[in-house]
């Protein structure tokens, strides 16, 4: 069909992308002109030293930073022409956040953590609930949607995190560390998770490791140094049994 509009090749899309912090003296270049396209469906470790650039870099592609100078595009639009308030509202409907430290309310229940993103859509209770519990599912927490996150075990706690991420279907994840909290057999199975999620659901995953080995199960790794990146490069992802 004439006249559709070509869909973007890429979900993000950094182009001379700079961050600097401070000014005179006490300015801290972060970012020093990047250049970084991701397409739909990728699965992506960033890896770096501490001061890298790294983290500044997630923090721009989640919305909860702006670059100093450069564009950044996400599915073709530019977030720099963005406000505040449709930023927020990119991170709500398109990005799913997992972290390190879990982050997730102690008090309430599995279903009620996931739920969490839903309310704040102002879905139906029953909606609501119908999608917590299918999210809960993929990630192989059935039976434990009642559990406070006391009840769980750290790998149940990241599973309930995950949940909590993509039950609005985003089309990107970012996940923070995610292994880092965990032993190295839980490592391995969140990894599971996340790789069953991006092959079979298609999300596009975006990882920050400090681990080798957790890197390598995902299809690319880019590595940064001193604000800039220092290689970006194709890789074969393990599979455990």
């Amino acid at each position: 069909m004439t006249g559709m509009p070509t869909p973007p090749r890429h979900v993000i899309e950094l182009s001379q992308v700079t961050k600097v912090y401070g000014e005179g003296e006490g300015e801290v270049r972060a970012l020093r002109g990047i250049d970084l396209a991701i397409a739909p469906g990728e699965f992506v470790a960033v890896m770096g030293p501490s001061g890298s650039g790294k983290s500044t870099c997630m923090n721009i592609l989640g919305c909860l930073d702006t670059p100093t100078s450069g564009t950044y595009r996400f599915l073709g639009v530019p977030v720099g022409s963005m406000t505040a308030d449709q930023r927020a509202l990119l991170r709500r409907n398109h990005l799913g956040f997992v972290f390190q430290g879990f982050n997730l309310l102690s008090r309430t229940t599995a279903l009620e953590n996931v739920e969490l993103p839903l309310i704040y859509r102002h879905l139906p209770a029953e909606e609501r609930h119908a999608r917590a519990r299918k999210a809960l599912q993929e990630v192989g927490l059935v039976g434990r949607e009642s559990h406070a996150p006391s009840q769980l075990s750290g790998g149940q706690q990241q599973r309930v995190a995950i949940a909590r991420a993509i039950v609005a279907q985003p089309q990107v994840v970012f996940a923070d560390e995610p292994t880092g909290n965990l032993d190295s057999a839980t490592s391995n199975e969140i990894m599971k998770v996340l790789t069953g999620l991006n092959e079979q659901r298609g999300i596009t995953i975006v990882m920050v490791t400090h681990e080798p080995d957790m890197a390598a199960w995902a299809r690319r790794i880019v590595r940064f140094r001193d604000g800039t990146i220092e290689s970006d490069e194709a890789n074969a992802p393990v599979r455990a049994a």
